[in-house]
Parts: structure tokens; sequence; C-alpha cells
């Protein structure tokens, strides 16, 4: 009950906060939302050569049928439009998408429809088919570059986990931003024995941005993902070095750190939630020249029609499956957000 009283004052607050956006002083041109959403399996229902993506069939042992997969894209739909009621999103990263053809299928449903939402997206080497992909309002952003960036791993070579997505980008008032959007590999068996990979996923993240900092020492750095490690743990503070909100000399801030210190999270894990979706941005996006990150932190976003509640009260997300089980839910992760204003 603890958490479940946490979670609905943090919601109330966001609530609050878009409330006093509303009346009168919200202007869309100068205000940007930026979003990261692991979307829990965005499969379609093809069987595709080289995929292991068999089980998200009509066929399978998923049973996945069309109306399952439209009901899924309707629901995601539903609540990216919902996040910022001002307004949708400008820019929205997403994980655990299965290929381009879902992440169009996603922008045209629903209120996303409205964004005429442009796509970047590559196939990555997962061997389950999952990859990151970025949607972005053209009015609002264009896309100057993009590429996947390799992950590898020295000691072991045989390992295979998503790529990183790179997208640089210009706003309205070219403000140039450089993107990052990841899928860290999972805790699946056990924390600490699969901690090392996470680490050298942010090493070359890292390296990766500090490439960036070198040509351009006052980049605006904006890294989004479901790291698989919550913003206190080895991989995000001391390899990655984002730090919290506030700390001096910090070249990297992660806006979901003060939600993580209320033990809190996106993510809930028998009982516990998890700080598992990261926003990790550059210092220069919370000073006070061009665009600038409101409450200098991060939120989770989470409504009622999201969210499972067990017996004793306590809620997290509602999946779409639990196993092999059908559950009719949107995904077992709650969205991240922060907001820009000029």
């Amino acid at each position: 009950m603890k958490h479940f009283f946490k979670l609905t004052v943090f919601v109330t607050i966001v609530f609050v906060l878009f409330s006093s956006c509303s009346k009168g002083k919200y202007k869309n041109k100068r205000n940007l939302t930026i979003t990261f959403y692991n979307v829990e399996n965005l499969f379609d229902t093809v069987n595709e050569p080289g995929k292991r993506d068999g089980e998200f069939t009509p066929d399978g042992s998923k049973k996945w049928t069309p109306d399952r997969y439209q009901n899924k894209l309707d629901t995601l739909a539903r609540v990216l439009s919902s996040i910022n009621k001002n307004e949708l999103p400008e820019i929205i990263g997403l994980c655990e998408v299965e290929n381009r053809k879902v992440v169009v299928d996603l922008a045209n449903s629903g209120q996303l429809a409205k964004g005429n939402y442009e796509v970047v997206h590559y196939e990555s080497p997962d061997f389950r088919g999952i990859d990151c992909a970025l949607l972005y309002r053209p009015d609002e952003f264009k896309v100057i570059e993009s590429f996947p960036v390799k992950v590898s791993f020295k000691d072991n070579a045989d390992y295979i986990t998503r790529d990183i997505l790179y997208v640089k980008g210009r706003t309205l008032n070219r403000e140039e931003f450089h993107i990052f959007v990841n899928h860290w590999p999972s805790r699946i068996g056990g924390v600490a024995k699969t901690e090392s990979k996470r680490v050298e996923v942010a090493r070359i993240l890292k390296g990766k941005i500090d490439s960036v900092l070198a040509a351009a020492p006052k980049a605006k750095i904006i890294v989004l993902g479901d790291m698989n490690d919550e913003p206190s743990n080895k991989s995000l503070v001391e390899i990655l070095s984002a730090q919290k909100p506030g700390s001096q000399n910090a070249e990297l801030v992660n806006l979901m750190y003060p939600i993580h210190e209320n033990n809190l999270g996106s993510y809930n894990y028998r009982g516990n939630w998890n700080m598992l979706d990261n926003i990790v941005v550059s210092t220069n996006l919370l000073d006070k020249k061009g665009f600038e990150c409101i409450d200098k932190k991060g939120f989770v976003f989470s409504t009622e029609w999201m969210e499972h509640k067990n017996r004793s009260g306590q809620i997290s997300p509602c999946r779409t499956y639990g196993g092999p089980n059908y559950y009719g839910g949107i995904s077992d992760h709650f969205p991240v957000y922060f907001m820009l204003r000029r």
C-alpha cells in the first residue's frame, strides 16, 4: 500500500503540472514533449523468415491474431497521445518493436495519426527480432542523420543484443539534439551475473557520446531507453557518468533519479518498483539557454486504465501477456518522458 500511495501522489503531481500548462500558458512551438516507451513485444502477425517470432502468429503459442494486434496498437496510441493533453509528443523513442511496419502501424493508430509522424528504424541483430525506433513530428523536428550503433562483446562474441539507435536532428529554433535510443541486455539469469553486459553497452554508448562532444562540446545529448538497470547502478552512474540532477560538475544527468530515490519506477517486478526506463541528458538542457527541461526531472506516465491492481491494492503496468497467458493489456512498462520549454 505504501507504493500505491506514493504513485497516486506522483500521478496527482503530473496532473497538476499539465493543468497549470493548460491555463493559457502553453504555447506549442515553445514546448517539446520527449517520451520513451518499452511497448512489450510489438510484433505483427506474420512469421518473418530469420526471426524467432513464430509465437506471435495466429497459429503460434500466443495466438497472436490481427484483432489482438490492432487492440495493442490502439491502446499504445491512446497512452502516447494522453501524455500531454495540449499536444502530441514531438519525439517518441520506442523499444521492443519487431520492424518498421509495426512502428508505422502505431503511428497511424488512434490520435497519433494526427501527428503525421515519420519513422527512424533499423533492423538489429537481436535473435527475437526486436529493435529500437524513433517517431518524430516533422512539423517540430527535422532529422539530419541517423544510424545504428553496433554492440559487441569482446569476451563473448556470440552474444547478440540490440543496436543503439542514433538520431541527430534540429528543432524549429535550430537547436540540434543528439538522441540515443537504447534497449540494454536483460537481467534474466540474475542482476549480478548479467551486469557486465550492461556495463559494456554503457561503455560503448559513453564512447559515442564522448565522440559527439569532442566534435561539438556544446552538443545537446538525449539518451532514452530501457537499460534494465536503475539510475544508481554501475552501468549508469559510474560508466555512463549520469549523475543526479543538481550534481556539481556533471556532464550528464539522469532525469529519472528523483523518482528512483522515492522507490518508484516504470516497471514492477514481484511487487517492487524498478526504474529501468531512463532518460539521461547533457546539463546544457537544464540551463536557461534555448530549450530548458521543465522541473529539471523526468516523469513516469500512468493513469487508472493503464494499471493492474491486485487484491492488496498494489498497482503495476497492465501487460499484454504473462508467459503464454493473454491479459489484453498495453505493456509491462509505463512510459517515461520529460518536457522542454523555451
